[in-house]
């Protein structure tokens, strides 16, 4: 049988980066083919975006990881008047991830934002994909 996988979904929690981790690196080998068709080649004009929802309470608790494979379109139709863009650029994608999410969770402390944990999407860009040719974590924190 032929298939195209969309999506993976894992029940997750800042707690357990390891799972994430591993998932993420099941995704990007081709392990789980998500991204990849069958003859093990990066099917075009899409790319993995992350999105947590179904939260337990907030960023404490456990939530659910998607990885999705997307067009570019998707991200156009998040709503600006429901999130809050965030857009980091760092030396790897790990590091991009981390000032993004400290970023959100400074804010969120602050008050700056105020945080609805319904739904929220990270895009990761390599120097490849950007247009800039840096790395860039771009964050859509759904806000109230």
């Amino acid at each position: 049988m032929t298939y195209n996988l969309k999506s993976v979904t894992i029940r997750a929690n800042n707690d357990r980066m390891t799972e994430i981790d591993e998932l993420w690196q099941d995704i990007m080998t081709g392990k789980i083919p998500l991204l990849f068709d069958q003859s093990q080649e990066i099917r075009k004009g899409i790319f993995p975006i992350a999105r947590y929802s179904n939260y337990e309470s907030d960023e404490t608790g456990d939530y659910d990881l998607s990885i999705m494979a997307v067009t570019p379109e998707f991200i156009s139709q998040l709503d600006d008047d429901k999130y809050q863009k965030y857009d980091v650029v760092a030396e790897n994608i790990g590091e991009c991830a981390k000032q993004a999410w400290t970023a959100v969770w400074q804010d969120s402390q602050k008050g700056v934002i105020k945080r609805s944990f319904t739904q929220d999407y990270e895009v990761s860009l390599t120097p490849q994909t950007s247009g800039d040719g840096q790395f860039h974590c771009l964050l859509f924190i759904a806000v109230k």
